[in-house]
């Protein structure tokens, strides 16, 4: 979540889904002013948590950079624009999960 918040993401939303899915453990959920911000949000993610040696298992999305899914296995990251974030509402669609921590 600090690598979102470097990179001027807003509205950052981590959920505990693991009472409500098998998927998962916990979705990150954030938001890009632009698609250019989106992939940069993307790229920065990656980046660090290569230097870590965690790699992602799934990427979708990066090269429209509306809706970035990058999935760690028990951590799924979500990134967004804006209006992309309001037409899904993934906080209300997964609204029986706990959330964690909230940045704005």
């Amino acid at each position: 979540m600090d690598i979102a918040e470097e990179k001027k993401s807003s509205n950052i939303t981590l959920l505990d889904i693991r009472n409500v899915s098998v998927i998962a453990d916990y979705f990150v959920i954030c938001s890009g002013n632009s698609e250019r911000q989106v992939k940069a949000i993307a790229r920065g993610i990656e980046d660090e948590l290569d230097k870590q040696d965690v790699g992602v298992r799934h990427r979708e999305g990066l090269d429209q950079g509306r809706w970035v899914l990058l999935d760690y296995g028990d951590v799924i990251v979500h990134i967004f624009t804006t209006a992309e974030r309001d037409y899904y509402r993934l906080e209300k669609l997964w609204s029986e999960a706990q959330t964690v921590l909230v940045i704005q």
